[in-house]
């Protein structure tokens, strides 16, 4: 694989599970490790794939899937497809946080900026949690959409759980209570 094809690769999976106005800055700078039963890369039509048991990592960047494919058009625009039983990521927050999300499909378009976990996808930021069928983020708008199975097409299914923590974290609440009880 090139460098300039490992560096178009690298800045699809950064933006395909982060929000980049978050992540830990340093990460685009570390080297990409990727790791896989099999690979291939079709340089003509530029595109790349890995299988098998695919670990992905970029400093604190983390990705898990069965399946890695990645596109690019003749514009520039790459598109990301991730497959697995789940796909996982992770990574460090430049707030000191950790984001991790899962779902049985992951998909990223760098024309749009759209971002779409689906298969009983779930996104966790600190004690913040959203889970459904499908969840979308719009890297561009930071706007997200959370979708239940029925809404996402199913007959049946769940709904949508979102849990947002309160200002300060929960950490910080525990000893002021502490204090308050040995008063």
């Amino acid at each position: 694989m090139t460098l300039n094809m490992k560096n178009k690769f690298a800045a699809v999976l950064l933006g395909a599970v982060c929000v980049q106005a978050h992540a830990l800055e340093s990460d685009r700078r570390q080297p990409i490790a990727i790791q896989a039963d099999q690979g291939s890369l079709d340089q003509k039509n530029q595109i790349t794939v890995f299988s098998g048991n695919v670990v992905i990592q970029q400093g604190s960047l983390h990705i898990r899937a069965e399946n890695v494919r990645v596109a690019q058009d003749k514009s520039g625009n790459q598109i990301m497809q991730a497959q697995g039983n789940p796909v996982k990521f992770g990574q460090q927050l430049e707030n000191k946080g950790q984001v991790e999300g899962q779902g049985k499909r992951v998909e990223y378009s760098s024309a749009t900026g759209v971002v779409k976990l689906s298969g009983n996808a779930q996104v966790r930021r600190g004690g913040d949690i959203a889970k459904g069928e499908t969840i979308t983020y719009n890297m561009r708008t930071e706007v997200y959409t959370v979708l239940g199975s029925k809404a996402a097409g199913a007959k049946n299914g769940g709904r949508v759980s979102v849990i947002i923590q309160p200002n300060g974290s929960i950490q910080e609440a525990k000893p002021a209570a502490k204090d308050k009880k040995a008063k």
